[in-house]
């Protein structure tokens, strides 16, 4: 018989065989993971970084607007392109996405950026946090202040609607919001859905308005997806979300529910607005019989509610222009009752598109009165598109608003 009991050599041999793994691995870790997971180490505390604030018009009495809607972003590398020439799908991906959107940075230096919805393709990854990270990433390298409302297709991942916009909120330079702060509105806890917030831009540095607010850019969540009437159908705005509008409109003319003595509708104390959602409203469709600025060339995809919201934003005055997005080969302006709504167009190469038709980005460019003494209130409101071609094409150039 064979005698398998330990001897006092091999029970050296064992210990100096263990000794050694451990120590290589405590070697390994201590070069490759973070120093705060050991005893001794310093915590790693992340603070998220705050571009200059507020926001406010140029020196030169500009404010520069970059509209990116659906990126539809996936994974990166692995996500392939949608809807591209034949020449390019081999090594097309979710990186010319972000090709596109450093480009454009660069080209056109915008102050601010908003992303309208359909940031990611929440179907195409398991991790939401992680392609978030990589949509917003050369938003967030930029150290631009940006901001972002939900589309139809952001909670399809790991994160419902409320994680993504808590998350979003706490990127680096975003200045996005979940809602609106209980601050000059009652009980805020009521309106629908996520991301329903307002940003002021202020005057140019040294003016005469410098402290105060001449554009409002007014955030709304236009959900996902619905049931009405036992139709499924797409997500729509909601009362709550329209009176949330009126009131903060209300209060910046000063006149809350003073139907009777409104003010000057030119007065600097009453700023214009624009106004951002993802899900285009149902009067979008009369412009296909109407003189539009763009091409207009699938079916717009709305909900089967009409909630008011044309009605709501003709009533309140003060917003001049609606940027949407979700139909991605739509990237047309035309004029509803004497507000402009305009598409973004389709921005992302894993969005469904056309091929040989370049993903576009969206520009607006707001100019304020030049005065004797000091820059005053807005006076323009331009737009137009740049192409993902060799060259960034500039189309579609057009003023929206002039005083």
């Amino acid at each position: 018989m064979v005698d398998y009991s330990p001897t006092p050599e091999k029970n050296c041999k064992h210990s100096l065989l263990y000794l050694t793994v451990v120590l290589a691995i405590l070697h390994f870790t201590q070069l490759h993971l973070p120093r705060n997971l050991f005893l001794g180490g310093e915590p790693v505390r992340r603070t998220k970084k705050i571009s200059d604030l507020p926001l406010r018009f140029r020196s030169d009495g500009t404010f520069k607007i970059l509209q990116v809607a659906d990126m539809h972003y996936g994974t990166g590398m692995v996500t392939r392109c949608r809807d591209v020439l034949a020449s390019e799908f081999e090594f097309c991906s979710d990186l010319n996405t972000t090709r596109f959107l450093k480009r454009i940075i660069q080209a056109e230096n915008p102050d601010f950026i908003a992303f309208t919805g359909d940031n990611i393709f929440g179907s195409s990854t398991p991790d939401a946090a992680e392609s978030l990270f990589k949509a917003f990433g050369p938003a967030m390298e930029s150290g631009l202040p940006w901001a972002a409302v939900l589309g139809n297709h952001d909670q399809e991942s790991s994160m419902n609607r409320e994680e993504l916009m808590s998350l979003i909120s706490l990127m680096d330079y975003s200045v996005s919001q979940i809602n609106p702060s209980a601050d000059g509105f009652t009980n805020p806890t009521k309106i629908d859905g996520f991301g329903n917030y307002n940003l002021r831009v202020y005057g140019a540095p040294g003016s005469m308005l410098a402290n105060s607010t001449v554009l409002n850019l007014f955030f709304l969540d236009s959900g996902d997806r619905a049931v009405y009437q036992g139709i499924r159908t797409y997500g729509w705005i909601k009362d709550s979300q329209l009176h949330w509008l009126r009131h903060v409109s209300q209060e910046f003319q000063g006149q809350k529910q003073d139907h009777l003595h409104p003010t000057d509708a030119t007065s600097p104390l009453e700023p214009p607005a624009l106004a951002f959602f993802h899900i285009p409203i149902p009067e979008v469709r009369q412009l296909f019989y109407k003189e539009i600025v763009g091409q207009f060339q699938e079916g717009v995809a709305c909900s089967l509610v009409n909630s008011g919201v044309l009605q709501t934003l003709v009533s309140i005055r003060d917003v001049k222009a609606v940027f949407i997005g979700h139909d991605h080969t739509n990237d047309f302006c035309g004029n509803l009752d004497g507000i402009w709504f305009c598409y973004g167009g389709g921005f992302g190469y894993h969005g469904y598109g056309k091929a040989g038709w370049p993903r576009r980005a969206r520009i607006i460019l707001a100019q304020l009165e030049k005065g004797k003494m000091s820059w005053m209130g807005l006076q323009k409101i331009m737009t137009w598109k740049r192409l993902d071609d060799q060259k960034l094409s500039k189309i579609d150039e057009q003023i929206l608003w002039d005083r």
